[in-house]
């Protein structure tokens, strides 16, 4: 009987325990099913057309179902309602190494750069990606949902980039793009230490040009020869050969003037894609890259002007931009703690520099977007795009403004002032 009893008192207990709960277990499941959202804001930033003043941003299933004014616009009842001063896309991060470059500053952490050879195109950002990273969450505070990430500047080859979302535990749930483009260094960057090719200028672009020869005459005989003539899988030139067929770019980090030229000639001479990175020296040479046809993701607006990036300008991106060069900005690599620098910050002072406010911000959302490869998706406020949005409660290029809110794929994913 007292078995009974104790069983009955059990039952009970755990039927009062689940009544209790039910409500905190039903927002869990939503959570991860996608939420209803609508989205007010004084002023939406759709980067799509002209700011909508009192705008509505409609979410469901992770997508945005419509954006338009307030009065034409109705919010279900059913929808969470958020509001904000003023509303942009979730920021884009042009080029970046945060993933594979940690906060700590430590070797454990600093997998950015693998220096035992020169050319390593084989290497996959995505086999080195940490999503936990602190520095993700870091900068996902400030409003920034989507990263170009992957090796960083300092080899010849480098190795390969990704775009993530600033989300999930792992790198499966973050990518939206494994294989992006494939990071080269080109200028003294890329020259050797202690007597190791490439030594000068010319031998890195000769290194370069005779690796890509070789990927050329590779996919050539994948392409053509009999099944059992084809050459022995090699995951270097299957990479490169990737590059030869237009399906990869290649993202140069260079700076000066000549350098510039150099890679545009060797661009055309491969008739391959290419994506300035950094550029500090790129107003010199605006004419050639604008006829070139190719896009250049600025260095970091406050980055220190030393080395081969001593004539840099804060006008760089809105020369470029004048001149009809596609612009984007980036947080690049930070040697020092903490590792990285925030894009917003840098297309504020960018705007204070020569960028209008609307290229400014274009220059970390829809451009980005579109020179990245990922404008289908995200970049702008548009319905059918992915819902990443970033909330504030004033200017976002004013420094006393906070970014009250994050939404990526349509949860929000923090709403602590910053």
């Amino acid at each position: 009987m007292m078995n009974s009893m104790k069983i009955f008192r059990l039952i009970t207990f755990s039927r009062c325990v689940l009544l209790l709960l039910s409500p905190l277990l039903a927002a869990g499941n939503t959570a991860r099913v996608f939420a209803q959202i609508a989205v007010r804001g004084e002023t939406v930033h759709t980067m799509a057309g002209a700011p909508v003043r009192d705008g509505v941003v409609l979410i469901r299933g992770g997508k945005i179902e419509r954006v338009g004014a307030s009065s034409e616009v109705t919010i279900p009842t059913n929808y969470k309602t958020i509001t904000a001063k003023v509303v942009t896309p979730g920021l884009v991060d042009a080029r970046s190494v945060i993933g594979l470059a940690g906060y700590l500053n430590q070797p454990h952490d600093q997998m950015q750069l693998e220096r035992s050879a020169p050319m390593q195109p084989e290497l996959r950002a995505i086999d080195g990606y940490d999503a936990r990273e602190k520095l993700i969450e870091y900068v996902r505070g400030f409003g920034v949902t989507t990263i170009h990430t992957g090796h960083g500047p300092g080899a010849l080859i480098s190795g390969q980039t990704m775009i993530i979302k600033t989300v999930g535990n792992n790198v499966d749930e973050a990518a939206i793009n494994p294989d992006a483009m494939l990071a080269v260094t080109l200028g003294e960057g890329a020259l050797g230490q202690a007597g190791k090719p490439p030594g000068t200028r010319s031998k890195s672009v000769a290194m370069l040009r005779a690796e890509l020869i070789k990927a050329k005459e590779y996919e050539a005989k994948q392409r053509t020869a009999k099944e059992d003539q084809k050459p022995s899988r090699d995951l270097r030139m299957e990479t490169l050969a990737r590059v030869i067929r237009r399906e990869m770019p290649l993202l140069v980090n260079v700076h000066r003037a000549h350098d510039i030229v150099a890679t545009l000639r060797l661009a055309t001479e491969f008739n391959i894609k290419i994506v300035l990175d950094g550029a500090a020296e790129a107003y010199l040479v605006a004419d050639q890259i604008k006829a070139a046809g190719v896009p250049v993701i600025v260095h970091a607006t406050m980055y220190r002007a030393a080395g081969e990036a001593e004539n840099l300008s804060m006008e760089t991106a809105a020369t470029l931009r004048k001149a009809g060069i596609p612009v984007a900005l980036q947080s690049g690599y930070e040697s020092y703690v903490p590792k990285t620098r925030v894009i917003l910050f840098e297309a504020a002072v960018a705007a204070a520099n020569g960028l209008s406010f609307n290229d400014a911000l274009a220059a970390v959302t829809i451009d980005a977007a579109r020179i990245i490869g990922v404008v289908n998706r995200v970049g702008s406020l548009e319905a059918g795009k992915d819902a990443d949005l970033a909330l504030f409660d004033g200017d976002p290029f004013e420094y006393t403004t906070h970014v009250t809110g994050v939404i990526i794929n349509g949860q929000l994913v923090s709403e602590t002032a910053r």
